[in-house]
């Protein structure tokens, strides 16, 4: 069996000779503010490259390291809710889509053996709050002042996505995307508030992506102790589930029931905890203790999010061998 084959079985809920394992780093320094040049994406494909020939991954998500800006300038110029009517799209021909296209292209010819890849997608209201000029407080203060008109700029920036996702399924050898989402982070955004005028733009992207054929990841991000309501996303989509198993306190195993899929992650992703500081022994009781209450099909381990760039890859490599001699 193929590591790709082994985690598409994982994916489908199917018995796996070895519970798969999947960690993934940024590969620029500050990629939220990187544009796409000669440097960036080089140095995009290169850290691939080097994580792939030392690591040897069961499956790699490919980051969009360079592309986090969705280029459409009319989101700067937004002052008041009015300035929403005139959003438009970016187009379908605009050099964002070839561009990524090119990239991932790019990043698989790498590999040097036969595994699954995930491309990085951020969901309509992230790329919308991110490059608002006043943030996340504006969209929010957008949000309550007019729903229609944000959930309309979300649906078409969710329109732009749906070709972006199609052609990187259609025109490059990846398995799926890993969309990232979040919840608003202020208490005025209900969960009525989400599902009615956010909710649709997400449900949109995903459904192009299975469309397209993909085996597509849901991350429900906690960055930085962003808190999640889990039951917005428990019936989206997708062929499995990453989210923050300590801040949700919603652990693999009840996570499985939850969202009744494949579930990815266990392990705390930040620079102070058991991945990064462990012992070799802490980290393997650990992948049991994980293994011995969720079982070992419909399981992928991991981390909540991105792991820090300076982690040993003996740590990761102490996982799958755990994971391996589970019994």
């Amino acid at each position: 069996m193929t590591k790709k084959e082994l985690v598409l079985r994982a994916l489908n809920q199917e018995k796996v000779e070895r519970v798969p394992v999947g960690f993934w780093f940024h590969f620029l320094e500050k990629p939220e503010e990187a544009a796409p040049n000669e440097v960036t994406i080089q140095q995009n494909i290169a850290g691939h490259r080097k994580f792939i020939e030392e690591f040897q991954p069961d499956f790699v998500k490919l980051m969009s390291d360079g592309y986090f800006y969705y280029p459409n300038k009319a989101i700067q110029q937004v002052e008041e809710v009015s300035d929403l009517k005139e959003f438009q799209s970016i187009g379908e021909e605009h050099s964002w889509n070839q561009g990524q296209v090119d990239l991932i292209n790019q990043q698989t010819n790498q590999f040097v053996e036969e595994i699954a890849a995930f491309y990085n997608i951020f969901a309509p209201a992230t790329y919308l709050k991110w490059q608002l000029p006043g943030g996340e407080k504006q969209f929010i203060d957008l949000l309550a002042e007019a729903p229609d008109l944000v959930a309309k700029a979300l649906g078409i920036i969710a329109d732009d996505l749906v070709n972006l996702v199609t052609r990187i399924l259609t025109e490059t050898a990846i398995d799926g995307i890993y969309l990232s989402v979040q919840n608003v982070q202020d208490e005025r955004v209900s969960r009525e508030l989400y599902q009615d005028f956010i909710q649709p733009s997400e449900r949109k992207v995903l459904e192009a992506a299975n469309a397209a054929g993909g085996q597509n990841i849901l991350h429900i991000c906690g960055y930085e102790g962003a808190k999640n309501d889990l039951h917005l996303y428990q019936d989206y989509p997708a062929a499995a589930v990453n989210w923050a198993v300590g801040p949700e306190g919603v652990s693999l195993a009840e996570g499985q029931k939850f969202f009744n899929k494949t579930v990815i992650g266990g392990f705390e992703n930040s620079s102070q905890g058991l991945l990064y500081r462990g012992k070799p022994t802490e980290i393997q009781a650990a992948v049991n203790a994980l293994l011995e209450e969720a079982g070992t099909t419909g399981i992928i381990l991991g981390a909540d999010c991105t792991v820090p760039n300076d982690i040993p890859l003996k740590n990761l490599e102490l996982v799958r061998q755990a994971a391996k001699h589970f019994v």
